[in-house]
């Protein structure tokens, strides 16, 4: 049954009030499925579908919405009925949506909250976002190294149904510090009177509640961990990053990252008003229109070339365009490069040597094919003259496109902030002055 089809049931359902229909259908589905149902749903139909729904559908619903959607879920439900939901959402996902509602609502929610989940909510909104306590959550499960394998167990099974996020248990002493680690593969394996003490692993890897959660995102990619563990400054447990969220910062970094590549501006995605994307687009194009001002003043420096040879305007757009492309094929494989690769004096001078290599032999290859063109077109010297203006401009493209973002990154300025069209626009001004340039120095032979 495909979504159209499941909409129209969905809709009978409602109008002739089959719960019973309604939940049997709706069993089989996965959280994202019935959020998607609620999206292909006429609006009028909104709130009689979140009737329909249990406390635990809601709250898995509203984890699969966009902000957007969530608020206007909350604001259908009430204070009331909203806060029972948040009650059983899981405590990191309920703080980024309360993250983005006003203060007064905020603690309208709050406040009709039961105190412990209240409390715990709002400690992970005190955490800075983008970071580890800003992404962690506070479900996990912790014993003592002095439980027994059977112990541990027991206490794994009394948890398994409050949380989605059991891949290891968490040894932690009488201050809460985190001491170990046991995971399923331990417990399967001991002997069930064995202590916890003689099956852990004593060197846990864990990150301060501060780390970037980029590193966050490397060092689970880099370990291969399910979950990693967050620690405050005296070493006390404070929760855990799991790798579907994790999955999240990929996608979110990523999209940062296209979007500053792109110089589009962040949050603009297919819902985004005109008159919104255009603001956050302008600031950069307004700057590249500007500099791309310097490509005129070039033109009319070697206006005299111009006159003479007007064969060269035929081959200006095809080497400022080359020069750009290849300036920004190196600056994505730079900026994707550093989210996964540690960054050192050697591992630069292997990039800077490799992305030279490459520039030369893109240079050459595509020197010599419009060198036999420009020969055969317009004659041997126009020919010489391109052919040695694009080997050269595809060489200083390439380095372009990867010294800017190392030196960005150097200076601890986010590499992707030199986007595409900033790197196609200084191309194009060395490019020019590289070409007339040469043009102009064999001026005498062209004409």
């Amino acid at each position: 049954m495909n979504t159209n089809q499941l909409t129209v049931l969905i809709i009978k359902y409602l109008r002739e009030a089959k719960r019973d229909a309604f939940q049997l259908l709706l069993e089989e589905l996965h959280p994202y499925d019935i959020a998607k149902l609620y999206r292909e749903l006429p609006d009028k139909h909104h709130f009689k579908f979140l009737t329909f729904l249990t406390s635990k559908q809601i709250a898995d619903l509203m984890m699969e919405l966009e902000p957007e959607m969530q608020k206007e879920v909350l604001q259908k439900l009430g204070i009331e009925k909203s806060s029972k939901i948040m009650d059983i959402m899981d405590n990191d996902d309920l703080a980024d949506l309360l993250s983005e509602i006003s203060e007064e609502k905020l603690d309208e929610y709050l406040s009709a909250m039961k105190r412990e989940e209240s409390n715990t909510v709002q400690q992970l909104m005190s955490y800075p976002p983008e970071t580890a306590g800003g992404i962690m959550t506070n479900e996990f499960v912790w014993i003592r190294d002095y439980y027994t394998v059977r112990e541990a167990v027991d206490k794994f099974k009394s948890f398994a149904e409050l949380t989605r996020n059991i891949y290891y248990l968490y040894v932690i002493n009488e201050d809460k510090k985190l001491v170990g680690v046991v995971s399923y593969r331990d417990l399967l394996l001991a002997d069930v009177d064995e202590k916890i003490k003689g099956i852990m692993f004593n060197r846990v890897i864990s990150v301060p509640v501060g780390t970037d959660q980029e590193e966050v995102a490397q060092l689970i990619q880099r370990y291969d961990f399910l979950a990693v563990p967050v620690i405050d400054e005296n070493d006390v447990l404070k929760g855990i990053v799991t790798v579907d969220d994790i999955i999240d910062v990929f996608i979110e970094e990523a999209n940062e990252d296209i979007e500053k590549l792109s110089a589009s501006g962040k949050d603009i995605d297919f819902q985004t008003k005109a008159t919104v994307a255009s603001y956050r687009r302008l600031p950069w194009l307004v700057l590249l229109l500007f500099i791309g001002l310097i490509s005129g003043t070039i033109l009319g420096q070697f206006e005299e070339t111009l006159e003479a040879v007007v064969a060269l305007i035929f081959f200006m757009p095809m080497i400022a365009g080359m020069t750009g492309n290849t300036g920004t094929q190196s600056l994505a494989v730079v900026v994707r490069g550093l989210v996964t690769n540690d960054l050192d004096r050697k591992t630069v001078v292997k990039l800077l040597w490799r992305e030279l290599n490459v520039g030369i032999i893109i240079g050459i290859a595509c020197g010599v094919l419009i060198f036999i063109l420009g020969m055969v077109w317009q004659g041997m010297m126009i020919g010489v003259v391109v052919g040695i203006s694009l080997f050269a401009t595809l060489i200083i493209g390439t380095m372009a496109g990867t010294i800017i973002p190392l030196l960005l990154y150097r200076f601890g300025i986010d590499p992707a902030v030199a986007s595409g069209p900033l790197i196609t626009t200084l191309n194009d001004i060395f490019s020019l002055l590289i070409y007339f340039g040469i043009a102009t120095t064999l001026l005498h032979h062209l004409i």
